[in-house]
């Protein structure tokens, strides 16, 4: 009788809702694979940013990776908020959870075509396999989870209702395609809002605060990615001003890792409120930091004479994404501090847009984070010597 109960649970446990407080909650080896699955869907999308900006296509650029990203970065954070609440990592999940990332990878491979041809049809078609996923899963939670079944309802059936007009949009005719993203991504991020208010989840902080810092880690891989890529194109070209290029990235991104994890143990807000600016915040933080890996690739391609936009436009493909991401870290993270911890952020922000006017652009705004790192950490050990005992 055991052993046939063991087997049973082995392959389908019921969702009844992970505690909010459970000791010891890391990422699961699942969850990690899922993560990785996802490093393609941003590498494509910071991949095709770089060639927009590099052919000055600025605009077209700005609106294809901004949609582009919308969707990877919504399918991920639905994914991750509902495992904290719910993960049960039996073969139904796990299967469901496979579905979801094949989805991605549906997804990542229509990246291409969106920015090229305006193409979002095979994009489209993995996001909605990756959501049909989420709602089997919200299905199953509601049939086991009485006290938060309304909740779940109201999550599977926004989500359905979602999918099917993302899955219409693709027959509407040509100059209506953006309007009606605009309609649909506003209805897909109101979904949690709507479903919330008939409870909330129980999802773990510490587990979402790891699982937001494994994204970024993710995202800042694709900025080291370009260095590398600067590096090698240095020294395949004979080329040795790209090695201080390369430096000044290095140093970027070593600054954005810096800033990002100097608290962090920094939790999501426990109010609705709270938990969904938090949350929904960090599309700017990680598409910034997407974006400035693209941005370190067009200064390479400018320096290689291989790009069609001016020194100073290039600057700015660098510059803008670090001004974003100053911003929204300071939204999300450290708004709170008081003299000059308070404006520190949106200073430095204003004068990163400044860097594009001087002569050597991306090195300056390496030297401006490094400055901004320094000054943080004597803020912060200032802080700890002034705490009583």
């Amino acid at each position: 009788m055991t052993t046939s109960t063991t087997r049973f649970r082995s392959w389908y446990r019921p969702m009844r809702g992970r505690r909010p407080d459970e000791p010891h909650r890391t990422a699961t080896p699942l969850e990690l694979f899922f993560d990785l699955c996802f490093v393609v869907a941003v590498a494509q999308a910071s991949n095709s940013l770089h060639h927009d900006l590099a052919e000055n296509h600025l605009g077209h650029a700005l609106v294809s990776y901004l949609t582009v990203f919308f969707a990877i970065w919504w399918a991920w954070m639905n994914f991750t908020w509902f495992a904290s609440a719910y993960d049960t990592d039996d073969d139904v999940y796990r299967v469901t959870t496979l579905v979801q990332i094949a989805g991605a990878l549906i997804l990542a491979a229509g990246v291409p075509r969106a920015f090229t041809d305006a193409d979002f049809t095979t994009i489209t078609y993995g996001y909605v396999v990756m959501r049909l996923g989420t709602i089997v899963n919200w299905l199953r939670a509601s049939a086991a989870d009485p006290d938060r079944r309304d909740t779940a309802i109201a999550y599977a059936v926004g989500v359905g209702v979602v999918q099917l007009g993302w899955l219409l949009r693709l027959a509407l005719p040509d100059g209506w395609g953006m309007p009606a993203f605009l309609v649909l991504a506003l209805a897909d991020v109101l979904v949690p809002v709507v479903a919330e208010r008939h409870g909330k989840t129980g999802w773990h902080p510490h587990h979402i605060a790891e699982r937001y810092q494994l994204f970024t880690l993710i995202v800042l891989g694709e900025a080291i990615l370009s260095i590398s890529v600067a590096i090698q194109r240095g020294v395949d070209a004979g080329n040795p001003e790209l090695w201080g290029l390369a430096a000044a990235g290095m140093v970027i991104v070593f600054a954005l890792w810096w800033l990002y994890f100097d608290r962090p143990g920094q939790l999501p807000p426990s109010s609705l409120r709270g938990a969904l600016f938090w949350g929904y915040g960090h599309y700017l933080i990680f598409a910034a930091i997407a974006a400035v890996g693209a941005g370190l690739a067009v200064a390479v391609d400018h320096d290689l004479h291989a790009a069609h936009v001016s020194g100073r436009a290039a600057g700015y493909t660098v510059a803008v994404p670090v001004a974003v991401y100053l911003v929204a870290l300071w939204a999300l993270h450290l708004r709170w501090k008081r003299g000059l911890g308070l404006v520190l952020f949106p200073i430095v922000s204003v004068l990163a847009l400044v860097t594009p006017w001087l002569p050597a652009p991306v090195p300056a705004l390496a030297v401006l984070l490094l400055v901004l790192v320094a000054v943080t950490l004597v803020l912060r050990h200032r802080q700890a010597t002034d705490v009583p005992g």
